[in-house]
């Protein structure tokens, strides 16, 4: 008998996965609190659950030329639906749109998340060794 990790483990290794991806992205905003003209990014959940659905359900998604004189987009992988300019609260000077304390909050609570998840598939797997082992 065999174990389905998709089935035994569900969305908790993705939402992982985003956790990590996303604690980069605010790491990266805070690196450029200070440069100028830098844009805030973050992550956005509900984009990559869809994005998700649609790869189980549906396959990957095709680009349909309208017209002939369209630029063929065989081979060209689309940008990451869920990393989104984040709306500043007021941009600085220099048009930089990081505000620090905003950041330092997000990627504390991120982490608080991460841990959750990292304790929540954890969890599975000592579920899944106890069953195992006949416990």
């Amino acid at each position: 008998m065999s174990i389905n990790f998709s089935k035994a483990l569900g969305i908790h290794e993705q939402a992982l996965g985003f956790r990590a991806q996303r604690a980069e992205v605010l790491a990266n905003n805070i690196a450029n609190a200070d440069t100028p003209h830098f844009k805030a990014r973050d992550l956005d959940f509900a984009s990559v659950l869809a994005s998700q659905a649609d790869r189980q359900g549906s396959g990957p998604v095709s680009l349909a030329r309208t017209n002939g004189q369209h630029i063929s987009a065989d081979g060209v992988e689309l940008a990451d639906p869920a990393l989104r300019f984040r709306n500043p609260h007021h941009a600085a000077i220099d048009q930089n749109t990081v505000d620090l304390q905003v950041e330092q909050s997000m990627y504390t609570e991120n982490a608080v998340q991460f841990q959750a998840s990292f304790t929540l598939l954890n969890k599975k797997f000592k579920g899944l060794m106890m069953a195992l082992r006949g416990e």
